[in-house]
């Protein structure tokens, strides 16, 4: 199984938010973990707001970016398609970024297959590499549904 994170998915990995533990146990159970190559930027982007709230002390910070940054050779990272993203941006009105992520999560999909299934526990006993997708964000998460892709949905 592959798990596509979204970035707002991404950080919960390495910031305690609603729904970390969760997005912790979906890792346990992928073999692979992908996202779009942006999600990089957009990952220490967040980590850097979050150290200049005061949220993470320098320490914190520190450490939690030095993880992502060595997970991230572990993660497949996506191209999007930019014609793509941008027909996926004006038919959901999705921000450039999410748009982004869409588009890579298909192709990924469109490579890999598609899982219908509704239970994520079915997942270890399909033969067929299955991709799943996560995304925080309410808007992108629809759209990726819409779709057609499996959308593991936080609370």
């Amino acid at each position: 199984m592959i798990l596509y994170l979204g970035a707002s998915s991404l950080v919960k990995l390495y910031v305690q938010e609603p729904d970390s533990g969760l997005v912790r146990a979906w890792i346990r159970s992928a073999e692979y973990v992908a996202t779009c190559r942006i999600a990089y930027t957009e990952v220490i982007s967040a980590l850097s707001v979050r150290y200049r709230k005061g949220d993470l002390s320098k320490n914190d910070y520190d450490l939690i970016a030095g993880t992502f940054i060595k997970d991230w050779e572990s993660y497949i990272k996506v191209d999007f398609d930019d014609l793509e993203a941008g027909n996926l941006a004006m038919k959901y009105d999705l921000p450039r970024l999410s748009a982004m992520h869409l588009s890579a999560a298909l192709f990924l999909a469109s490579e890999y297959g598609k899982c219908k299934s509704a239970s994520f526990s079915e997942i270890k006993s399909r033969p067929e590499t299955a991709v799943f997708f996560s995304s925080a964000d309410p808007l992108l998460s629809q759209a990726a549904q819409n779709e057609g892709l499996t959308v593991l949905s936080l609370r």
